[in-house]
């Protein structure tokens, strides 16, 4: 598999596990994770956050802050404009992780659901019959649901690093998950 890795525009590392219950609160706002997805790409300065995101940019600088502030985006470039550092944010890491954390610190989870976001997100998609889904089930062990999990981790990471182009922004969504989905009892081998 080829990772194009000239995304973003500046240099991170590959993986950062969060911890602090101030990582989590960072990450679990759905507005500041659409700020982090955005740099993604590459660096942008608040100017532009705003703009793209259609918000004031006193509101989006206050997310920025807090996100530096966790240790999730820092400044990777200054430009002058009019006597006036302009700053250029980036992620610390291409993807953040929840490591272990006390139960009592993230119960319930501060995160949002990504499933039920991307519902949301896809209901006019699904409506206009423009969306790609697939929904299945596999009893399976929890080691192997780990390997498979380490698979579509791989696809998520190629997606992000496709090279931009057109003029539409397609969502991506996983999710693997334990279910009450009924499965049939071993068979016994007679064909």
């Amino acid at each position: 598999m080829s990772i194009n890795r000239k995304f973003p525009d500046y240099e991170l590392v590959d993986r950062i596990v969060v911890t602090s219950p101030a990582e989590l609160r960072a990450m679990a706002d759905p507005f500041r994770s659409t700020l982090l997805d955005l740099v993604l790409e590459r660096a942008a300065t608040v100017t532009e956050l705003a703009a793209a995101v259609e918000r004031p940019k006193s509101t989006v600088a206050h997310h920025v802050k807090v996100l530096v502030d966790a240790g999730m985006l820092r400044v990777v470039r200054t430009r002058r404009v009019r006597a006036i550092d302009e700053r250029f944010y980036g992620r610390t890491a291409r993807v953040f992780y929840v490591g272990q954390v006390p139960l009592e610190q993230v119960t319930p989870p501060p995160w949002t659901n990504y499933l039920a976001d991307a519902a949301e997100e896809s209901n006019s998609a699904y409506h206009a019959d423009t969306m790609w889904a697939l929904h299945r089930h596999a009893r399976i062990s929890r080691a192997r649901a780990n390997e498979f999990w380490q698979r579509v981790d791989e696809v998520v990471s190629e997606f992000s690093q496709l090279p931009r182009e057109g003029d539409t922004v397609f969502g991506f969504v996983a999710g693997l998950y334990p279910t009450e989905h009924p499965s049939l009892p071993e068979g016994d081998d007679h064909r």
